[in-house]
């Protein structure tokens, strides 16, 4: 990723906190979108998950996380933090918790991968129209979304349930925290499966068939219009913050185009980190959703269409640990020398269930071909290519859509370690890859909308920086090919 020195940095100087899902972190970024050396503050989180399927944090722990954070990083910085303008950020979507009337937390942080509201969508789809809800909402009915979630929570919490008066993802609970409003932006809404994608207002229709009403939401802005003027705790805590402009919290999705440069229909952006996603802006116009993708904000003005999938980085270290296997230099030498699925595996690659573009919330991961001949790399190599697999169906999915025959370009730190699973997916798609030099895509995507809000830059001139390219081999399609349709063969057997 470019960056910068402090001394050699244009003002204005961002903040940004980005919470993933491993780690919660903070950062400047100058006028220009380069992260100033020595900012950075991070601290590892741990999702709770259990073997039913939940997977939750809790958002006080984490809100005191960010604060020691804000805490490093204005230190590290000193009197250069006088040059904030402004601060951003974004979050892993979806996530939800349930506040009372006091602001004490009745119900902890629900994140994406919590697979346990699984036995609501028949139920939903029982109910109502999905496909209607699907091109209202761009989202489909499933338990990383908020109808599902909510529904199963008033079903098998209903004391804790009824005690909620507000639903906060957990960006607007650090604002709830800092100012005392409550306000979401339509980028996070629009991943929650409740928000109209063509009107920009809570789907009154979908909140009619659910347990709770739009007074239990907080209200809709853009990602360009900021709070000011932090609660005194806070102000006293962060004097060079408090009376700046705070904006709204994205998702890291729709942050992750923008930082590493995907800004029009000209760039498909792939991002593998815990998780994998293929997304495309699409400006001014709010497109249909196709069968199996998704359809999401990145403000008032641009739509972000795309798929999602829950394996990425978390599958890889699943199997290094699951396996015992080397560190990633010998691995990749390993997997290099190997022939394009000559392992007789095909792998279901689904521990936290299917989304995109199958969406079988309860999908679980399957392994089937194994002999006394198969060895720990070969497991290894059939995982990284069933990923593979699964994005070349969202890519064809994707491509359908796009008026312009796009580049692809490739950010997230998956990738970067591992050239080995970024060649495999160029030959299962029959694309080259660009690789991108931003390391954190998503924290420099927020930083460069707040600049965009402040009149700062212009956000359609930004260009990719690539520092590399995976061509594929044309002898490898082939075999990937039939590889994938014998992939989708078992899952019709088993998930349909």
């Amino acid at each position: 990723m470019s960056t910068i020195s402090p001394q050699q940095a244009a003002t204005p100087f961002i903040l940004i906190f980005d919470l993933g899902s491993s780690s919660i972190r903070t950062m400047l970024f100058d006028g220009q979108g380069r992260a100033l050396e020595g900012s950075l503050a991070q601290y590892p989180i741990t999702l709770n998950t259990t073997p039913a399927g939940a997977s939750q944090a809790d958002p006080e722990q984490l809100f005191d996380l960010l604060g020691c954070c804000i805490d490093e990083t204005l230190a590290q910085m000193g009197p250069l933090t006088s040059q904030i303008g402004g601060v951003a950020s974004c979050t892993f979507v979806g996530n939800v918790c349930g506040l009372d009337d006091a602001g004490q937390v009745v119900i902890p942080l629900l994140t994406y991968a919590d697979t346990r509201a699984a036995s609501e969508v028949a139920t939903l789809r029982t109910d109502m129209s999905e496909a209607e809800i699907y091109q209202r909402t761009g989202c489909r009915f499933h338990p990383s979304y908020l109808p599902a979630q909510l529904r199963w929570l008033a079903r098998t919490q209903p004391a804790e349930f009824d005690r909620v008066t507000h639903w906060l993802s957990f960006g607007e609970f650090v604002a709830w925290r800092l100012f005392a409003e409550r306000a979401v932006s339509s980028s996070v809404a629009s991943w929650s499966g409740l928000l109209n994608r063509h009107t920009l207002t809570w789907d009154e229709t979908l909140l009619a068939h659910l347990p709770i009403q739009a007074e239990h939401l907080s209200s809709l802005t853009d990602v360009s219009q900021a709070q000011y003027g932090l609660r005194s705790e806070f102000a006293s805590r962060w004097p060079a913050l408090k009376n700046i402009p705070w904006f709204p919290t994205i998702g890291d999705g729709a942050a992750a185009n923008i930082g590493s440069g995907c800004v029009s229909e000209a760039q498909v952006a792939l991002t593998i980190g815990t998780t994998s996603a293929m997304r495309v802006v699409i400006a001014d116009r709010v497109p249909p959703v196709p069968d199996g993708l998704w359809c999401y904000r990145v403000d008032c003005r641009r739509s972000l269409l795309g798929g999602a999938l829950s394996e990425g980085g978390s599958l890889l270290d699943w199997l290094r640990k699951t396996l015992q296997l080397e560190q990633p230099a010998e691995l990749n030498e390993q997997l290099s020398k190997l022939s394009p699925d000559g392992h007789g595996l095909t792998i279901l690659p689904f521990l936290a269930g299917e989304r995109s573009p199958g969406w079988v919330g309860e999908a679980r991961a399957t392994i089937h071909g194994l002999t006394l001949d198969t060895t720990p790399v070969q497991i290894l190599q059939a995982g990284l290519e069933a990923v593979a697999y699964r994005l070349t169906l969202v890519f064809e999915r994707l491509n359908a859509e796009i008026t312009d025959e796009p580049a692809l370009i490739v950010s997230g730190g998956a990738l970067r370690h591992w050239p080995a699973w970024t060649q495999i997916i160029a030959d299962a798609l029959g694309r080259p890859l660009l690789i991108s030099d931003v390391a954190e895509a998503s924290a420099r995507g927020v930083a460069l909308l707040a600049l965009e809000a402040l009149g700062e830059i212009d956000l359609e001139a930004t260009t990719p920086e690539i520092v590399s390219e995976y061509k594929p081999h044309p002898a490898h399609y082939t075999p990937y090919r039939q590889a994938l349709l014998r992939q989708q063969a078992l899952y019709d057997i088993l998930l349909k």
